[in-house]
């Protein structure tokens, strides 16, 4: 039993930091410029659309097609940026709520008409489904190697970004925006660069991930939905714009996931997530890592 428990939380904590890349896109996103990206999830989708042509047309493994789908995914996020979200950045909240909604589905319909509903596979990658045996507590557990990697890249990730954030100049910009878009721009920093920078950085995050996912998950128009909202949750969970507290959260909200379908009934273990959204929203609606208004 307690081999077995074991071997729960190390999924859970797997997915976990692939739900923590996502909610740090997210969070970042909202902390600098106070729009919530609903759309996140289908740019996660079009992440793994990415990758997976890349293998089946040119060859090019997850891993390596890494290396193109982030600066890719990158790119698109400054030139939707420049032609939409610049548009509604000073807009009422729910207008930009709205845009970015509307934006998502978008991005799905655009998806089945070009690539059909149809559930896809990656079958010959570079890692393929090995495992590896590890001993933990004196019992035996084994550890997806693509999703060992997934998680690796993703918490690796998270750490070079809030580096940058923390310890470069354009870093501290970023901040100096989050905290204070009118003192920022009295001191100098261009608070607009920094919108576009923000919104790039989150979009480019979730292409990291969705890479990395092509590797053992599979790929479909819908895929993006059920991260997004779990990336919600983990950013409620942690304190809107917090990446501290959205890597926090996904840790949490992957051992929730895992755990409750272990301990309770598997088909509910989604609900177990959104219920514990619900008493985070009303016994501490700042999150572990946020401040109260």
């Amino acid at each position: 039993m307690s081999e077995l428990f074991t071997q729960v939380v190390i999924d859970g904590l797997l997915w976990g930091a692939i739900y923590a890349l996502v909610a740090v896109g997210l969070t970042l996103i909202w902390g600098v410029m106070g729009v919530l990206n609903l759309a996140h999830g289908d740019f996660l989708m079009l992440g793994t659309f990415g990758a997976y042509w890349l293998a089946i047309l040119l060859g090019i493994d997850p891993l390596i097609g890494l290396l193109i789908v982030t600066p890719a995914m990158f790119i698109l996020a400054l030139g939707i940026y420049k032609s939409l979200i610049t548009r509604i950045i000073k807009a009422p909240r729910l207008t930009a709520l709205l845009a970015t909604f509307g934006m998502g589905i978008f991005l799905r319909n655009l998806a089945h008409f070009l690539w059909t509903a149809d559930y896809r596979l990656l079958g010959d990658t570079l890692v393929g489904d090995r495992v590896i045996t590890v001993s933990i507590l004196g019992g035996t557990n084994f550890i997806s190697v693509p999703k060992l990697l997934a998680a690796g890249g993703s918490l690796a990730a998270t750490a070079l970004l809030y580096w940058f954030i923390k310890r470069t100049k354009t870093g501290r910009a970023l901040q100096a925006t989050a905290m204070n878009r009118q003192a920022a721009a009295l001191m100098g920093i261009d608070t607009e660069r920094m919108y576009m920078l923000a919104y790039s950085l989150g979009i480019a995050c979730v292409g990291v991930a969705g890479t990395l996912l092509t590797n053992f998950f599979i790929i479909f128009p819908e895929v993006g939905v059920m991260f997004v909202l779990f990336a919600l949750v983990a950013v409620t969970i942690g304190g809107f714009g917090s990446i501290q507290g959205a890597l926090i959260g996904g840790l949490i909200i992957g051992l929730i996931e895992s755990v409750g379908g272990f301990v309770g009934i598997p088909a509910l273990k989604q609900a177990l997530v959104f219920a514990v959204f619900v008493i985070v929203v009303v016994l501490r609606p700042q999150g572990l890592f946020g401040w109260a208004d």
